[in-house]
Parts: C-alpha cells; sequence; structure tokens
C-alpha cells in the first residue's frame, strides 16, 4: 500500500546557519498513529511545518496521498488538520465561529450537524456560544482540536497536543484520537509524555540532532532495544558466582548478596526454570526474585545520550 506521506532527503538550514533538519526520509502509513519522540530542538516542529507548507525545505520531496506539497500545495494542505503548540486564537471570535471559519477557509459547505458533533466529542458544545477569550488554556487547546478537524482532513499532526493541560482532556483527547484512527484518519503525534506514545501509538520514531535515529513499531524496539532483568537476592552472602553457574553470565552485586541475569524474554530459548534449577544444584538458597523491564522511556533516553 502506498504511504499516506512520502518523505525523503528532507534537509532545513535556518538563515543563522542552524541545520534543524537532516537527509531525514521518513514513510507515514494510511491509518496509523505515529508518535514522533525528541528533545526540545530535535527538528520535530520544524519536520511538521514542513509536511503542512508552513516553512519551506533546503532540500528533499515531501509527497502527501500521491501529491507534491509544494506543486500541488492547495490539494496536500487541504487534506491536512493541524494542533500547534502555541495557542492561536482570536481572543473575541465564538468557539463556533472558529471552526465554522476553518471549515470555510478549506472550500467546505457549511455543515452545522457535523460540528455540533465535534463540539460534542471535545466537551465544549456547552461553550459553542462562548468568546475564546473567556475560557481556560484547556478548553482554549479542544477548540484548537476542533479548528484542525473542522475540515475532516484524512491526516491530523498533533504538535504536543498535551501540553499543560489537565488528566481530563488527555483522556478525552486521546479517546478521540482512537475514534479518529477508526474512520481512517492518519495521526502524527509528537510528545513528551512517553507513556502515551507507548499507549496510544502503532509506531514510534525518534528525531534528534534533525535525524531519524529509529522508527519502528513498539514491540519490535522493546525487542530490539529493551532488556528484561531478573534480580536474584541470597539468603547468605557468596564472594563469587559458582563455577557451574558461569554459562548464565550473571552479574554479582558489590555486597555479595544479590545476582543479576539479563535476558530477552521475546526469546523462546530463554527459559529461567533452568537457572533456577542450577541455583539449587549449586547449594545457593534464594531470599527472594524480582524482575524489570525496560521501558520504552529509557531506551528514548539511551538513544538520545548516544
Amino acid at each position: 500500500m502506498q504511504p499516506v506521506v512520502s518523505i525523503s532527503d528532507l534537509s532545513k538550514t535556518y538563515a543563522d546557519g542552524h541545520q534543524a533538519l537532516k537527509n531525514l526520509s521518513l514513510d507515514i502509513e494510511r491509518g496509523e498513529i505515529l508518535a514522533l519522540l525528541g528533545p526540545n530542538g530535535a527538528g520535530k516542529t520544524t519536520l511538521i511545518s514542513i509536511i503542512c507548507g508552513l516553512v519551506n525545505a533546503s532540500s528533499g520531496t515531501v509527497i502527501v496521498d500521491g501529491f507534491d506539497n509544494v506543486i500541488d500545495f492547495r490539494m496536500t494542505r487541504s487534506m491536512i488538520g493541524l494542533v500547534p503548540q502555541e495557542l492561536t486564537l482570536g481572543a473575541f471570535d465564538k468557539v463556533i465561529n472558529t471552526l465554522a471559519f476553518s471549515r470555510g477557509l478549506f472550500g467546505k459547505k457549511p455543515d452545522p450537524v457535523y460540528l455540533e458533533q465535534l463540539l460534542r466529542d471535545l466537551s465544549l458544545w456547552d461553550k459553542r456560544n462562548n468568546e475564546i477569550l473567556s475560557l481556560s488554556g484547556g478548553m482554549k487547546r479542544r477548540v484548537l482540536i476542533g479548528k484542525a478537524l473542522a475540515h475532516e482532513p484524512d491526516i491530523l499532526f498533533l504538535d504536543e497536543p498535551t501540553a499543560g493541560v489537565d488528566v481530563e482532556l488527555r483522556k478525552d483527547m486521546w479517546a478521540l484520537v482512537k475514534k479518529l484512527r477508526e474512520s481512517g484518519v492518519t495521526i502524527i503525534l509528537t510528545t513528551h509524555y512517553i507513556e502515551e506514545a507507548e499507549e496510544i501509538a502503532d509506531r514510534v520514531g525518534v528525531i534528534s540532532n534533525g535525524e531519524l535515529l529509529l522508527i519502528d513499531n513498539k514491540q519490535d524496539i522493546m525487542h530490539q532495544l529493551g532488556k528484561k532483568q531478573m534480580t536474584i537476592e541470597l539468603e547468605e552472602t557468596i564472594s563469587v558466582i559458582p563455577e557451574s553457574l558461569s554459562v548464565w553470565a550473571l552479574d554479582l552485586s558489590d555486597d555479595g548478596r544479590c545476582m543479576t541475569y539479563t535476558y530477552d524474554p521475546l526469546n523462546p530459548h530463554t527459559t529461567i526454570t533452568p537457572l533456577l534449577d542450577s541455583l539449587r544444584g549449586a547449594g545457593l538458597l534464594l531470599k527472594d526474585i524480582n524482575t524489570t523491564q525496560t521501558s520504552l522511556e529509557e531506551i528514548f533516553v539511551n538513544l538520545v545520550r548516544k
């Protein structure tokens, strides 16, 4: 299946000489939720801005559903909805008018029924006649989402959508995102809340210093870069690990009371029972066993540091 967005060798160097993107290539699949992770200044917002036609690339191409986003700007922009980080709204505009105006900008016919349902999904229907000025920061963020969806785009970009918003809005937003994905909308989000990416995204990409370090589905990332550790606490301290246990590559703690075994839980050849049998065979008495799994956040931090 043809990617809904195809990015090839995209680079961006600003007038001050800062290179925000470096030959970045990426295919975004139709109907997926893709989370882009990266530290501040990694190039995430620049990438989104170029795809949406708000910033010109220094080199490279962006193809949206078969159309070049420079040559066929109007066509590609009409397919895209963007929720920016900044709260860019008219202070004295009414909520319903903001959404209706945004829909009209893209040449869409008025559809009060669609806008009503959209506002209800965003818990904004009772605020539809309020001026933006009177809304809380979280409510303004909801209006931005509604504005981005007013023209019924096929692709939705969410740039740090939950930054500074309350837990209730986050839950509402992710429920809406899942509903949109079920209707066929492709969703690309940037976030600092890595647990959200782990919860909702189909694939995760990591950007640092303008380069795409990795992109894959969550399970494969955890399999390739994650690890599981079993910590074995002993009843009595030991000074060295018995020779009979050398095959397991155990690490002994400084105090001699714990041993750590690192393994791949997805490897069908990795089993714990033979290790426990070997420990008993070596005459070691176990006090406690604890296991830990590498999180997506730990993998992300390690990648960015490297």
